[in-house]
């Protein structure tokens, strides 16, 4: 029977540690907080998104995407859901893949594994935070503050940088690295931006619908269309999350960033040009100000009108053709200047980490070192928002978990 220590008590430590508990091994897993899955109970806003059913290479990055394929094929949706149904959890799947517990709580999804993977024999060690971990011979050691353990494999899934105030910590990173694994530099993701610019948080609290598109160096990367909120830092929203993960690995390599809001996506440029040109016929009387709250809300009119140069008083009967075609530009492509992400602390996932180049997409385990394992998000790979990630969490958990138990 083989001993296992799996580090890490989030989705990939917890499905590791079930999918090999059940195969016959022995196995501990320490969890510096003082309970598992605090993340998996924080996600999808206490909803818990657990998978998405169309996953695919295409819906991660890091230095190679393409390591996600054989994790996702193993781990397809019809089997996923049979393994939860193994836990008794029961999903709710929705028409654009999502996926969330009938339940709609997330807390339904953890008690399923804690319930599970106590069944199973598991030996689940809270408030025990590993100093350090080294190989002497055959063995792993692991040491805490109180005692030192031996085991014959060890599986990392310690997570990243994300979201601190649940527990994350960088202990994964330096393991992996004391091992002579390559760490490549680690980011914030589905995360908000921060703004360059005199009006953001001026309208604070506003909360629109836009399309939303990412330049970097200059050049068009990304277009999205969802809601935005801007804030007293920038600006957040769905739509900000959707692009964040190339904006801030641009601004972690020191490219400039900036983004567009079109405000009114539905109507191309000629037709909003054409729109406001009749509106503002119909209230001649009215103040641009005031004739604009028909088509945006009214503190994005106050500061748009400010960057057209336009003061709000201005009577839409002397507005020239030009005044009118610069109302319309900014209202399809407002330009702001990202000067930086809000923070691992806000930040739902992190991208970089343990290089997959050192690892077999096919087992988990080291290229470097026999019977190392990695799990989750402590590898360079970030899923986009919907579920992603935890289909790589499940994935890489589940064939870590058999493969240790061989």
């Amino acid at each position: 029977m083989n001993t296992i220590a799996i580090i890490g008590g989030g989705a990939a430590g917890l499905m590791a540690a079930l999918t090999a508990a059940r195969a016959g091994s022995d196995v501990t897993l320490y969890e510096h907080n003082n309970g598992v899955g605090k993340k998996i109970l924080a996600s999808g806003n206490g909803r818990c998104n657990i998978i998405n059913t169309a996953a695919s290479a295409d819906d991660y990055a890091g230095a190679d995407p393409s390591f996600v394929t054989y994790p996702l094929k193993q781990l397809n949706f019809g089997y996923f859901e049979k393994f939860c149904h193994s836990i008794g959890l029961i999903l709710d799947i929705k028409e654009d893949g999502r996926c969330y517990p009938l339940s709609n709580e997330a807390k339904s999804v953890l008690i399923a594994f804690k319930s599970a993977v106590s069944e199973a024999g598991v030996h689940i060690l809270t408030d025990v935070s590993v100093t350090a971990l080294s190989k002497i011979e055959n063995r792993f050691i692991v040491e805490t503050a109180v005692d030192k353990n031996r085991f014959d494999k060890v599986l990392i899934a310690t997570g990243s940088e994300a979201a601190p105030q649940l527990g994350s910590s960088a202990d994964g990173y330096r393991f992996a690295k004391s091992f002579g694994h390559e760490i490549l530099p680690t980011y914030p993701s589905l995360v908000q931006l921060h703004l360059d610019s005199k009006n953001h948080h001026k309208m604070a609290g506003v909360k629109t619908t836009a399309e939303v598109t990412l330049f970097i160096d200059g050049k068009s990367r990304e277009k999205v269309q969802g809601d935005i909120l801007f804030a007293n830092y920038g600006i957040s929203g769905l739509a900000i999350l959707d692009i964040s993960q190339k904006a801030s690995y641009a601004l972690t390599n020191k490219q400039r960033v900036s983004i567009t809001l079109n405000l009114l996506p539905r109507f191309d440029r000629a037709s909003l040009v054409n729109i406001i040109e009749k509106l503002f016929a119909s209230v001649p009387r009215h103040d641009v100000h005031t004739a604009l709250c028909g088509v945006i809300p009214a503190k994005i009119a106050t500061y748009l009108l400010e960057d057209a140069a336009i003061a709000l008083s201005t009577a839409v009967s002397s507005l020239n053709p030009k005044e009118i075609k610069k109302i319309a530009h900014l209202i399809g492509e407002w330009k702001f200047e990202v000067s930086d992400t809000h923070g691992f602390k806000h930040a739902e996932v992190s991208g970089g980490g343990v290089s997959t180049a050192q690892v077999n997409n096919k087992t988990m385990e080291s290229k470097r070192v026999e019977g190392l394992y990695f799990a989750g998000e402590v590898l360079d790979v970030v899923g986009k928002r919907g579920g992603y990630n935890f289909n790589f969490a499940w994935a890489s958990g589940m064939i870590a978990g058999k493969e240790m138990a061989k």
